[in-house]
């Protein structure tokens, strides 16, 4: 399944939330914690996968992609679930969305994607890059500066910069102190309820 490209206002009426997907908010009660309408009592499986949409559809990552990380993070020392989060956590295009220098992560693997963003003064190109502490990520060019002021101009989405991470707004540069702790997570999510998803796909593995 490839990455969603369709109405992105459903998804967060469904799903509550996703600031990596949209800038936009839910109308108040109408997200998946409001049962009231239906009536039905959600099934642990539901509860499961919707908790698998969140993580998917604010990250931006296609179905495959993200079981892949889910066995990485499974083979890795430490809880799977919090592992998982910072594997997503540490990607160059999260780390641009958190920094504020794009307003989604879509349109932060936009400018990677056309090479508009250096890592240690080289250009890198890949979305999923894995970001290391002491790594430093800058604009390219002043092209690349309108482009991220364009982003930062037109989002209403503001959140306190995760500690992990230092920016330096007019020079466009921002730094990687260190890997995320778990509580600066960007998302409102169960990862334990990730992980029991894809139980059954990974036991094997």
């Amino acid at each position: 399944m490839s990455r969603y490209r369709g109405p992105r206002f459903k998804k967060i009426r469904r799903l509550g939330a996703l600031p990596g997907l949209t800038n936009k908010s839910p109308r108040s009660g109408s997200d998946i914690r409001n049962q009231s309408r239906s009536g039905k009592k959600r099934s642990q499986y539901r509860i499961r996968l919707e908790e698998k949409q969140k993580l998917r559809f604010h990250y931006c990552l296609p179905e495959r992609q993200l079981l892949k990380y889910v066995r990485i993070a499974g083979k890795a020392k430490g809880a799977t679930g919090r592992v998982l989060l910072q594997i997503l956590e540490m990607r160059l295009d999260n780390i641009l969305f958190r920094l504020g220098m794009t307003s989604t992560i879509s349109g932060a693997r936009q400018l990677i994607n056309h090479r508009h963003i250096l890592v240690n003064e080289r250009i890198v190109d890949r979305p999923s890059y894995r970001c290391k502490p002491q790594e430093i990520i800058t604009a390219r060019n002043q092209k690349s500066k309108v482009l991220i002021q364009n982003h930062v101009d037109s989002s209403s989405y503001h959140e306190e910069l995760p500690k992990h991470l230092t920016l330096h707004p007019f020079q466009y540069k921002g730094f990687v102190n260190q890997i995320i702790d778990s509580q600066w997570v960007g998302l409102q999510i169960n990862e334990l309820l990730v992980v029991e998803y894809y139980s059954r796909q990974t036991k094997n593995d």
